[in-house]
């Protein structure tokens, strides 16, 4: 006991920076990119906007430098699958940003820590308040380490189509069971309901959860969220869970 005294836990935020890998020199930076125009007038929309150019640029020079026989097109479409609001939210799931957002009373009370469009946002800001404090290079790191295996394991022989058509098509070509799709919990008011879909692969033994402000939108961050864990486990197969 007496070796741990003097020890502070880390804080939220900085757990939150060491696991996009950059200690920041102006930590307002990061509570600015985590504060949702409904909590105050100084909130994380000019950060967004900053974020998005630098992920665009960041993905794209990835993918330019990986897919060397890939034209425009093609790598357009990549790009848009990894920087849609859909994967963006994932990402901030990952960061679990959610619990770290700065919302107005109201904006909290509907489930706006889990909805899609504000988390992808943040996430765009987070990489923003990086780049703005740190410069590029920080901010090409941060975002690598942050998409982690769905960068490693983009496709773009599926990326860019619809992910349940995606998932569908992946399990078929090794003729396995198509996925089973079940609501297990809808919270919200009627005009702003929050859905949690399960996403099941039986046979593979691959469950995952995504959330939506939809039912279908639920589906596709599902089907999204069990292919990327089933290429990621074996890229060239799948593992099925003993």
């Amino acid at each position: 006991m007496a070796g741990r005294q003097g020890t502070a836990a880390a804080s939220p935020l900085d757990a939150l920076a060491s696991r996009l890998g950059h200690r920041f020199r102006d930590p307002s930076l990061l509570v600015q990119a985590l504060t949702h125009r409904s909590f105050g007038a100084t909130q994380n929309e000019r950060l967004e906007f900053v974020g998005d150019a630098v992920v665009n640029c960041v993905i794209g020079t990835a993918l330019y430098a990986r897919f060397t026989d890939l034209d425009e097109g093609p790598l357009s479409r990549v790009r848009a699958a990894l920087v849609n609001q859909d994967t963006l939210a994932r990402v901030a799931r990952d960061l679990d940003l959610g619990s770290l957002l700065r919302l107005g009373e109201g904006e909290r009370r509907s489930g706006g820590a889990e909805r899609n469009s504000i988390l992808a946002d943040a996430a765009e800001a987070v990489f923003g308040a990086v780049f703005l404090d740190g410069g590029f290079e920080a901010a090409t790191a941060a975002i690598h380490r942050a998409y982690g295996d769905t960068l490693a394991a983009a496709d773009p022989g599926i990326l860019g189509k619809d992910p349940k058509t995606n998932l569908q098509e992946w399990l078929q070509a090794r003729k396995l069971q198509v996925p089973e799709y079940a609501v297990v919990a809808t919270r919200g008011d009627a005009h702003a309901q929050v859905f949690d879909v399960e996403c099941r692969i039986a046979e593979m033994g691959c469950v995952t959860t995504a959330t939506g402000s939809s039912r279908r939108a639920a589906e596709q961050a599902a089907a999204a969220a069990a292919l990327a864990q089933l290429v990621a486990h074996r890229p060239g197969g799948v593992r099925a869970r003993r």
